[in-house]
């Protein structure tokens, strides 16, 4: 058992997993336990409180707005006695805890991996989780501490209720294609010198999409979209195959480029370099020792140049072969 569940109840621990599933059989499924002995809990709740926690429907169970309050505190609660147990570990030296990072997509197609690999060979005692999610579900769970560490993309700096931004920097948008393409020799391009050649887009409900679509309003630019998906993957392998070019920030594909055969060329426009990539965290005084130290890590890494990943995988390479 996870030590810090010993410093919460059993009957708020049960509850968070309602929450998280939706129902108590699958809840039970994921404590381990029978259906029965979740309910009681509940019940046990829902009389100590004298109010109903849940709406039963028939497609499962959703908070009331009782329900909500004390979700947020279980929440809390349950991030608290982690990063006690993280910080009492600590004093003894054990070198052990986990970090738990969710992040949008762009990062955890090639930077976040790489560099939690980098990480882990350096803390060896620290175990790291990667959820992937949108932007807005990554800062929400921040705020509900269903996470450590939030990395996003972001165009706007208005305040969050409960996240603080541990690190902030600008993240320009790139134009991708193959090495080969007629536009990868320059420096840099024009969205104007983006018309005539097939697009291969990300989808609209994504910053790099939002802000690109208004550069090109404001500029009056019209481009021949061919592909489009809300996946980067598939958006690289388009363009691998043939003469499109897409969009990503710098930090999404360092470390691809030249295994790929891709380049990427900066956008010189104003509009479209409005965007920020940010490291978010709760604002408690203290985290636990193992998230301060990948949070530093992390932030380090962050404005390292393309080609500072790749001899750190090399390098490794060559000792465990050695």
């Amino acid at each position: 058992m996870d030590p810090s569940h010993r410093l919460q109840s059993t009957a708020l621990r049960y509850f968070l997993e309602v929450v998280r599933c939706g129902s108590i059989s699958e809840a039970a499924l994921r404590v381990n336990v029978s259906g029965s002995a979740v309910s009681r809990q509940i019940a046990g709740l829902e009389e100590a409180l004298g109010l109903a926690l849940f709406e039963r429907r028939p497609r499962g169970m959703t908070l009331s707005p009782a329900g909500e309050l004390l979700a947020e505190h279980a929440r809390k609660s349950g991030a608290d006695a982690e990063r006690i147990v993280a910080s009492m570990q600590a004093l003894q030296g054990l070198g052990s805890g986990q970090v738990r990072i969710a992040s949008s997509e762009g990062f955890a197609l090639q930077f976040l991996p790489t560099l939690i690999d980098a990480f882990l060979d350096k803390h060896r005692g620290v175990s790291v989780q990667l959820s992937v999610a949108a932007p807005a579900e990554v800062t929400q769970r921040v705020r509900q501490a269903a996470c450590d560490i939030g990395v996003v993309f972001s165009y706007s700096r208005v305040g969050y209720t409960d996240v603080k931004v541990a690190h902030r920097q600008p993240a320009p948008g790139m134009a991708v294609m193959r090495s080969t393409h007629p536009l990868a020799p320059l420096k840099q391009i024009t969205l104007a010198q983006l018309q005539g050649h097939p697009m291969a887009l990300p989808g609209t409900d994504t910053t790099l999409r939002q802000l690109f679509d208004i550069a090109c309003i404001k500029q009056r630019v019209s481009v021949d979209t061919v592909f489009t998906s809300n996946y980067v993957g598939a958006l690289l392998r388009f363009v691998r195959l043939r003469d499109a070019v897409t969009l990503a920030s710098e930090i999404s594909v360092r470390g691809l480029l030249a295994e790929e055969g891709l380049s990427a060329v900066p956008i010189r426009d104003r509009t479209f370099s409005g965007r920020d990539i940010e490291v978010q965290m709760r604002p408690e005084r203290t985290h636990p020792e193992p998230v301060r130290v990948f949070r530093d890590f992390l932030i380090s890494h962050m404005a390292a140049p393309c080609s500072a990943a790749p001899p750190v995988a090399v390098a490794k390479r060559r000792t465990r072969k050695g």
